[in-house]
């Protein structure tokens, strides 16, 4: 039965069918899909529509006339606000059936190559407390949970530190505790929100780009090492001074502790000056090299350097990637969208020689400064666009590679950058992938020369959709 209110309808008694895109759940209405947030296959509900497209709806639930018995209480307290975790009412064994089938599906619809059988997805050894890395908002906008018409706004204190709101820039939950990451995260944000309110600090106001806090960084290692970075709106050494003397005898086991003026409309550091205030300008991160446990690799994660986010599965993750590949010690491999050289350092003891490309300078001296730490001798590394950089002067100079890694942005690879692999024929291709649906295009691309031999699906980010995959290309014999 339909209701309409406003000119959008109201589906009654609507089962969720399956787990789609950016987290949300799908259900099927007339031939078109609705997309729903914060349910779960099997809940009975009634939609009220909140956007209407062409091919499909978008909703949100009203009410529940059935419970799901994939559903689960949700840790968190936030959950249903936050669009962090989405699939925290989602029972784990559950999430990790629907992110393999994301994967089938994107490889097989949107792909349309043939595909061995997927290996089952390796699930993550920690389900809360497992990322290293969170960036939190000042915001004089938080969002009221508990709204009521006679609030008089002006007699509340709207100044909040948290996430964004999902779908306003401006709007932010102001947190109270968060499971993403490990002790002391949550209490630094709390000590530093209580600081500022005490201190009567602005915080920012993003429609008219004023306030005195924006934002503050918490990155940690498995190794021990926390780095805090407070990012103000403009200089005031004064009270800058006194926030961070606050925050490092309050936490002495900070390792690192850093500043940021960003006086610009956007939130990208990548491009400004970072000041140290006390300790090391990086921390360490640590991983087993490859076929060597014995061996501990150290890589040393600056302010806006890139890791990955879950350390524990990023070594599964890699080691993956080397075992797919076969290595051999006469080998020589390259590695595009090398990061911080973490996968090229990760396998070089492996072979003959690893050539990682990057487009992003600072990340490839990251990479260089990698391999130095770890007395790696058989890596270089090249800073530019893959498209100009991978020519034949640019083989001819470092070798015709017998394997390419490639671990490309959610946006997949360049079409030209696909040419450019086709065209140096290696024998075997490993692609890492943040995102299955433009790596099934990418390959799809590839088909008529590479064939796939190895599936293999890894949960990176427990309680979200994304997944990560590694798939096998062998080149086709002619």
């Amino acid at each position: 039965m339909t209701k309409k209110k406003n000119d959008l309808p109201i589906f009654e008694e609507v089962e969720i069918t399956d787990a789609g895109s950016e987290g949300k759940a799908v259900a099927r209405i007339k031939n078109k899909v609705i997309f729903v947030p914060f349910v779960v296959p099997g809940d009975v509900v009634d939609i009220k529509v909140i956007r209407r497209k062409k091919s499909f709806y978008e909703g949100k639930a009203v009410k529940f006339h059935k419970y799901s018995d994939k559903r689960i209480t949700p840790k968190c307290e936030h959950f249903g606000l936050c669009g962090g975790c989405k699939w925290q009412n989602l029972n784990y064994t559950d999430q990790l059936f629907y992110k393999q089938k994301q994967v089938e599906d994107n490889l097989t619809r949107i792909g349309k190559f043939k595909i061995p059988e997927i290996l089952p997805i390796i699930p993550s050894k920690n389900i809360f407390y497992y990322r290293n890395k969170l960036e939190f908002t000042f915001s004089n906008k938080k969002w009221l949970t508990e709204f009521s018409k006679e609030i008089k706004f002006e007699d509340c204190n709207m100044n909040g530190l948290g996430f964004h709101m999902p779908g306003m820039f401006d709007r932010i939950i102001d947190l109270n505790n968060c499971y993403l990451q490990k002790e002391p995260s949550n209490s630094i944000r709390l000590a530093v929100k209580q600081y500022a309110l005490e201190n009567k600090l602005s915080f920012y106001e993003v429609k008219k780009w004023l306030g005195f806090l924006r934002n503050l960084i918490i990155r940690n290692t498995t190794y021990g090492d926390l780095m805090i970075i407070l990012v103000f709106n403009y200089e005031n050494k004064t009270e800058i001074e006194k926030l961070l003397n606050f925050i490092i005898l309050k936490f002495p086991e900070i390792t690192s502790l850093m500043y940021i003026i960003n006086d610009k409309k956007n939130d990208d550091i990548s491009d400004l000056p970072v000041y140290l205030f006390k300790g090391k300008p990086y921390i360490i991160e640590s991983m087993p090299a490859f076929r060597n446990k014995d061996t501990k690799l150290e890589f040393k994660i600056g302010p806006i350097s890139f890791y990955q986010t879950n350390p524990e599965q990023a070594y599964e993750l890699y080691k993956i990637a080397g075992n797919f590949a076969g290595l051999k010690a006469n080998e020589i491999v390259y590695d595009l969208y090398t990061g911080t050289g973490t996968i090229a350092n990760f396998i070089a003891g492996s072979v003959k020689k690893v050539v990682g490309i990057e487009y992003i300078q600072s990340a490839i001296e990251d990479a260089k400064e990698n391999s130095k730490i770890n007395k790696i001798y058989n890596t270089e590394f090249f800073a530019g666009d893959i498209v100009k950089i991978l020519n034949e002067n640019f083989i001819v100079s470092n070798g015709m590679p017998d394997i390419i890694f490639t671990d490309p942005p959610r946006t997949g690879m360049h079409e030209k950058v696909i040419k450019q692999l086709i065209n140096i024929s290696p024998e075997k291709i490993v692609y890492i992938s943040c995102n299955p649906a433009t790596q099934a295009r990418d390959i799809a691309l590839m088909d008529n020369n590479y064939f796939v031999k190895k599936i293999q699906p890894v949960d990176m980010f427990p309680h979200t959709h994304h997944v990560e995959n590694v798939v096998l290309l062998k080149k086709r014999s002619n």
